[in-house]
């Protein structure tokens, strides 16, 4: 049994509200972390991974260094957007977890940019050595993308009725 619209689109906004809250404590914690511990040395774990502050002023992959006011406002447009996205749809709960989790990256490093002093910088951190060094925000972010490609479906009202009325092609015309 389904829930009514009206329902489910509370669910829905519940469902990418927590995601996004979660995702931006983690990386919050995580970056302030970063910031406390890694300061004076890279710590390595694993294999190539490494825990090594960099700050970055760009996008993903450093691109457009040195513009970070111009990805804050890039960040508020897609925000905005999104929270357009949720408030006009009673979506499934893996979409709603994937836009949570894109909204939650995406204020991790808003935040960054605008609250930290680092002259707008995103604190970077998991360095692989050989992939550019991330956050757990833009690893929400990419996740996110993913559960969305994975859950997303076209369930419209519209979609479902045209294929009810489809005609009968196998009749002979005229029959």
């Amino acid at each position: 049994m389904s829930l009514p619209a009206p329902a489910r689109r509370t669910a829905s906004r519940f469902i990418a509200s927590a995601a996004a809250l979660v995702v931006v404590a983690i990386d919050q914690l995580s970056k302030s972390w970063a910031l406390a511990s890694l300061r004076d040395a890279p710590i390595d774990l694993v294999w190539t991974l490494r825990l090594r502050l960099t700050f970055n002023t760009g996008a993903a992959f450093s691109i457009g260094s040195g513009f970070p006011w111009l990805f804050v406002g890039l960040g508020v447009l897609v925000l905005g957007a999104m929270g357009i996205v949720v408030l006009r749809s009673d979506m499934a709960r893996g979409p709603a977890v994937g836009l949570g989790m894109i909204a939650g990256g995406a204020v991790g490093n808003l935040l960054d940019r605008l609250l930290r002093d680092h002259h707008g910088a995103v604190v970077d951190f998991i360095d692989l050595q050989w992939w550019p060094v991330f956050n757990l925000a833009d690893s929400a972010i990419f996740l996110g993308v993913a559960v969305l490609l994975l859950t997303w479906r076209d369930t419209s009202p519209k979609k479902s009725a045209d294929a009810a009325v489809q005609p009968d092609t196998a009749t002979a015309p005229g029959a």
